[in-house]
Order: C-alpha cells, then sequence, then structure tokens
C-alpha cells in the first residue's frame, strides 16, 4: 500500500481494515468503518493494558470500562475468538494444576482436557515445545456464534473466556448469542467500530508510517 500510495494510508487503518476484510472471508458479517486514522509516533509495551488470559470478569471489565466499553460490549468483542487460536502456556494450569489444586480446572469439560492434554505439555515439563490449538474447537474457521456455543459446553480455552457463561454479570449476554447469531453479529459489528474509534489521531496528530514496524 505505502508503494502504491506513499504517505497516505496509515498503518492504523490497514489494520482495521484487514480485520473488517478477515471478519467476512470468514464468513462473518460485512460492514463500513470510517477511515483517516493517523499512526502514534510512540510505541511502548508500557502503555498496552489488556485483560490476560486468565483475567477474572470484573478486572477484565474495567479494563474495558477505562477505554469507554460496557461489558457487554466486552463479551461481544472476545466474541472474536470464535476464530484464532492460543499458545498453550495461557491456560495449561488449567488443565494440569488450576490454581495450584494439582487437578484440572472443575469448569472445563473432562472430555475436552483429555484431548487438549495430548496436545500441550505441562507447565512443569521439561519440553520446550508451546503449541497452538484453537479457541473454538467447534467451527474454527468460521466467524459465527459457536464460540458462545461452546463456553455453554464447558469448553471455552482461556479462563477469561470459560467465566463469560458462569459469571452473574456477563452470563445473560452468552446465553442471548449463543441462542441467536444474528443479534451476535450486529452487536459485533457495532462494538468493532466503536472500538476502532477509540483515541484516534488524526488530522496533524501522529503520522503516516512508511513502515508499520518502527516510527518515520
Amino acid at each position: 500500500v505505502e508503494t502504491k500510495c506513499p504517505g497516505v494510508v496509515s498503518c492504523a487503518d490497514i489494520i482495521a481494515l484487514a480485520t473488517r476484510d478477515g471478519v467476512a472471508l470468514a464468513g462473518g458479517p460485512q460492514y463500513s468503518l470510517p477511515t483517516g486514522r493517523r499512526d502514534g509516533t510512540i510505541s511502548s509495551i508500557n502503555d498496552v493494558n489488556l485483560p490476560g488470559p486468565s483475567s477474572l470478569v470484573s478486572d477484565a471489565a474495567a479494563a474495558f470500562s477505562a477505554k469507554g466499553l460496557s461489558i457487554s460490549e466486552m463479551v461481544t468483542l472476545l466474541g472474536a475468538h470464535t476464530v484464532g487460536n492460543s499458545l498453550c502456556s495461557f491456560f495449561s494450569d488449567r488443565l494440569y494444576s488450576f490454581q495450584g489444586s494439582g487437578t484440572a480446572d472443575p469448569s472445563m469439560d473432562p472430555t475436552l482436557v483429555v484431548k487438549l492434554k495430548k496436545v500441550c505439555p505441562s507447565p512443569t515439563s521439561s519440553s520446550t515445545q508451546d503449541p497452538n490449538v484453537f479457541l473454538d474447537q467447534n467451527t474454527s474457521f468460521i466467524f459465527d456464534n459457536s464460540y458462545y456455543k461452546q463456553l455453554q459446553l464447558k469448553r471455552g480455552i482461556l479462563q477469561i473466556d470459560q467465566e463469560l457463561a458462569s459469571d452473574k454479570t456477563t452470563k445473560n449476554t452468552v446465553t442471548s448469542f449463543a441462542a441467536n447469531g444474528n443479534v451476535f453479529s450486529k452487536s459485533f459489528v457495532a462494538a468493532i467500530i466503536k472500538m476502532g474509534n477509540i483515541q484516534v489521531l488524526t488530522g496533524n496528530n501522529g503520522q503516516i508510517r512508511k513502515n508499520c514496524r518502527a516510527v518515520n
């Protein structure tokens, strides 16, 4: 894009547009979104405030709220886990010694535990392997509401995902999305567009990077 249109299209817009196209190509909803974002001139890991895979629902909700997103929008956006994968190291404690118990997380389907143990080494093993597994073990390459149905069957991979189905503040939204894919799709479009408008740089603020890996 930079070669064809130098200094015109920002990396921030490319990410937003690639997300839109990825959702559509995976069978999800098609939507339009505003462009014109500019890139920041500072990139620091210390500025990243994202909930981790083992976060409590309340902690994750607080992180989303700090960006102006509601708890319902958080549940909606986590629905993007209907595609994609995770390294075993982000959840292997749920398979082998959940919260130091020495046993698997009781909120995970036992048959899924057995399946994942064949792929993921124990955190205490000497293995240097860290395989990937699909976050949605059902329709792994399709953007749909299967993620929420899997949560109801105790087949969520990440702890934060599975807790959405049991926490009183999020359970009803999970139930609604599991029952109606169209409701999820419409909610996702609204939430992803809203998230894409958070702290956007425009006008003379920021820059249009020539290389997305570094500032100009």
